[in-house]
């Protein structure tokens, strides 16, 4: 007998959210289907790829990075060189050096510096914290605030501070928000909820489920994305139908197989390859288990999974 092909149809769908303005603006979500479904219906909006720099300058110790960004000075070169050289759809900035026990740099300067990075990138910008809660919300509120019209998103929203970022950066300025749980989709949904709560619509959030590197327990990473989208589209969650961006860079980035060196393990080869492999390895499984979109932090990487989706989607 001849295989028939059966489309799995969800009523559901996952919301939209567009990011940047103008011709350069990118749609995330939109999807009926489960990820990379194509077959079952037309995948409105493919996943899209970012590349990211830190404030503090790329690792040019890796000979590819360094010549990727020759000549490229400052900050807001970097953010030019990777809005033009990279194929990326968006771009990235971590404030690394905002960190209280790193560099600590105030919040009037890394908002400086992020007026200066949104002003002279062509493509949609999202902005990444230093990981310290409290610092974040305060950081949040202010660069939101200087960056109103840009339409970007702040990379991410915690429990703890979800408060002061939604209300500054949704319904005081008009900028998008992540919401950042980790790798459980109780606390993602619960999260959710706390900001709707607040007047913010789906339109205006993703979620950052969380991720790891492949092979670093990513069997928990991909069972709550596969929960998160089953219960969006089969259950019609609408708690659950915000799109999830996922940075990848500094998972794959930390890891032992991209960090040792060469001379310690000489059978792994160079170390800039083995970080862009672990980079590439983690973003297709993450957009396989349902990122709408990935970060990465190699040009290499994003060619390489931007050539993945153009041909799977």
């Amino acid at each position: 007998m001849a295989f028939k092909s059966v489309p799995q149809k969800f009523n559901a769908s996952i919301k939209e959210v567009t990011i940047g303005t103008g011709v350069s603006a990118v749609t995330l979500g939109g999807e009926n289907v489960l990820p990379l479904y194509g077959f079952d219906a037309p995948i409105k909006n493919p996943p899209a790829v970012g590349i990211e720099f830190s404030d503090l300058g790329p690792n040019r110790e890796l000979p590819k990075i360094a010549e990727f960004y020759a000549g490229a000075e400052t900050i807001t070169d970097i953010a030019k060189r990777a809005c033009e050289k990279s194929g990326a759809a968006f771009v990235s900035l971590v404030l690394e050096g905002a960190d209280p026990n790193g560099k600590n740099k105030s919040i009037e300067d890394c908002t400086a510096l992020c007026k200066e990075v949104a002003d002279a990138v062509t493509l949609p910008l999202v902005i990444q914290g230093c990981k310290n809660v409290e610092k974040d919300g305060k950081l949040f509120e202010k660069i939101a605030e200087a960056l109103q019209g840009k339409n970007v998103v702040l990379l991410s929203a915690r429990e703890e501070n979800h408060k002061a970022v939604a209300v500054a950066a949704v319904m005081a300025y008009g900028q998008k928000i992540g919401a950042e749980s980790s790798v459980d989709i109780n606390l993602a949904k619960q999260l959710n909820v706390l900001i709707s709560q607040l007047g913010v619509t789906a339109g205006n959030t993703v979620m950052n489920l969380g991720s790891a590197a492949a092979g670093y327990g990513f069997e928990y990473v991909a069972s709550t994305m596969d929960r998160v989208k089953s219960a969006a589209l089969a259950q019609n969650d609408t708690m659950l139908q915000m799109p999830v961006i996922t940075p990848v860079g500094g998972e794959a980035w930390s890891v032992k197989e991209a960090i040792v060196s060469e001379e310690d393990f000489p059978e792994w080869g160079p170390v800039e390859e083995r970080g862009i492999n672990m980079e590439i390895a983690t973003a297709a499984a993450d957009i396989a288990s349902g990122s709408n979109a990935v970060i990465l932090r190699h040009p290499a990487s994003v060619a390489v999974i931007s050539k993945l989706v153009s041909e799977l989607v």
